[in-house]
């Protein structure tokens, strides 16, 4: 863990990529200091705590978990007959979860230092309950994010891709159809395979989806406010970073200030966590 000394940023945009989602207004936000994880947690992270606990996550109790149709085999495919009606390249997969990422043909043993997958909101708090730590607000997640950076759209700066290079695990290509692999990867990829935000993070923004601890609004307030937390209640669990199905022509939100959602029992073969505290762990 690294640690995030406090102080007060501008949280959200009022440029923002996608309106709907409700990035803006921008609001000043104070914060106290906190430690937050440098990475995403692992699969091996997170076996250790299975193998710990005997936790059994929700995708394995439902006994499915939705996957991008562009990672599965053939004979995977051939088993299913639904898809979700407004985005048909999410697949619900029988057995996927984080052990099978992609379904029972497919494990995770050359995936040991990738970012976990398949794992609910709940997921994410036992394991960060289990490690004496806990979600990020979303306002931590975001200040984490820009790593010191003043307005910017990515945590290292505006420019997608300085001098040519790649900073994070995006879509390149054509979505859905096409991922040139361009950054080296083509779905997850291991953790800190690409450079560090000013705070020492990464992967930030790319890899894969992270959860936050506050419930969904599009409502927000333009006055300063102090360690918020989102709405008391809700429907849906925010989620911050986008991640390696991104691109700017289907899903503009590889940025600080961009966000979406999911409910909280939602998992999917892009969606993982890290773990912030209040004091060192």
């Amino acid at each position: 863990m690294v640690l995030i000394s406090g102080g007060e940023f501008l949280m959200g945009t009022d440029n923002p990529g996608i309106p709907a989602d409700g990035e803006g207004p921008q609001r000043p936000v104070h914060l106290e200091s906190f430690y937050m994880d440098i990475q995403e947690v692992t699969n091996l992270q997170f076996q250790s705590f299975v193998n710990s606990t005997g936790y059994v996550t929700e995708a394995e109790k439902f006994g499915d978990s939705f996957v991008f149709e562009g990672l599965l085999s053939e004979s995977v495919k051939s088993q299913i007959d639904q898809a979700v009606a407004a985005a048909p390249w999410w697949l619900p997969v029988k057995n996927a979860s984080w052990r099978h990422p992609e379904g029972l043909d497919s494990s995770i043993t050359d995936r040991m230092t990738h970012p976990v997958l398949h794992v609910s909101w709940a997921d994410a708090v036992a394991y960060c309950s289990w490690a004496n730590k806990r979600l990020p607000t979303e306002a931590e997640w975001e200040y984490a994010c820009r790593g010191g950076l003043r307005d910017r759209l990515y945590p290292w700066g505006n420019r997608l891709n300085p001098k040519g290079l790649h900073y994070a695990n995006l879509w390149q290509g054509e979505f859905p159809n096409r991922n040139s692999g361009e950054d080296g990867y083509i779905k997850t990829s291991p953790v800190m395979s690409f450079p560090p935000n000013g705070f020492g993070l990464y992967d930030m923004v790319g890899n894969v989806w992270e959860w936050t601890s506050d419930w969904w609004t599009v409502h927000h307030s333009t006055s300063r406010q102090h360690n918020p937390t989102g709405p008391p209640s809700g429907a849906d669990k925010v989620k911050k970073g986008g991640s390696y199905m991104c691109h700017k022509s289907y899903c503009f939100r590889y940025r600080c200030a961009a966000r979406s959602q999911n409910t909280p029992d939602s998992s999917a073969s892009n969606l993982g966590f890290r773990c912030v505290s209040r004091e060192q762990t």
